[in-house]
């Protein structure tokens, strides 16, 4: 069985290097972001997980079709899967100019989020901290994002929700490797670092990362 596979980059990088187009659902909700950049990072996602998909599936990105519908209001939006593949699990994430996707059998989930050196939003970590979390991170933003991109992830693999964050508690994992390898409860973690961004990708098995600057990350070779 292949492993769960990662991509990722910045998002000039990835328009640059992947085409497609999108789906009219995609096009819809790309045209309501009000900031051009926002609106490129949304499209660069999407395109990326379909190029990730296809290289795991051994086929064409073109005859892949990203689908979203929410379960409860029905409109084009939430855990996404492909109608060709639906028994194959995807995720993707986007951040101010950094893009990323997750491919693999059983449960993915990849977050990414860009932080800053200085004090932690302590109501951030109120939200999303547990005790011994809270003691660790401290007032360190990068320690807290760390966190916070680690129980995205496992919301996008739907073993949480934003209001149940505290209910899962990672205070084992260490807080400062720039690419790491990790495990916690079984589950698989792959951390890396780009520039400001931190990211993380959470899956059933080890993975391979692919960056999309052509440069293998220590942790994904």
């Amino acid at each position: 069985m292949p492993v769960p596979l990662i991509f990722a980059g910045h998002t000039d990088e990835v328009l640059d290097m992947v085409g497609g187009t999108l789906t009219e659902a995609e096009r819809s909700r790309a045209e309501r972001f009000a900031r051009e950049r926002d609106r490129r990072d949304f499209v660069a996602a999407h395109l990326l997980v379909r190029h990730c998909a296809a290289e795991f599936l051994g086929t064409r990105a073109c005859v892949l079709t990203l689908v979203q519908r929410c379960d409860h209001c029905g409109e084009p939006h939430g855990r996404p899967w492909l109608a060709e593949e639906p028994d194959l699990s995807v995720s993707l994430t986007h951040t101010s100019g950094y893009v990323c996707a997750a491919v693999g059998h059983g449960r993915v989930g990849v977050d990414a989020e860009h932080a800053t050196d200085g004090p932690a939003d302590q109501g951030l970590a109120s939200l999303a901290l547990t005790p011994a979390e809270a003691r660790l991170v401290g007032q360190d933003n990068r320690r807290l994002i760390r966190q916070w991109v680690r129980k995205e992830a496992l919301v996008k693999r739907g073993e949480l929700t934003l209001d149940r964050l505290r209910e899962a508690d990672l205070s084992g994992l260490p807080l400062d490797a720039d690419t790491a390898r990790l495990e916690w409860e079984g589950r698989h973690l792959l951390e890396w670092t780009a520039g400001t961004v931190i990211a993380s990708a959470i899956t059933d098995g080890p993975a391979r990362l692919r960056l999309l600057s052509g440069r293998a990350a220590a942790a994904g070779a």
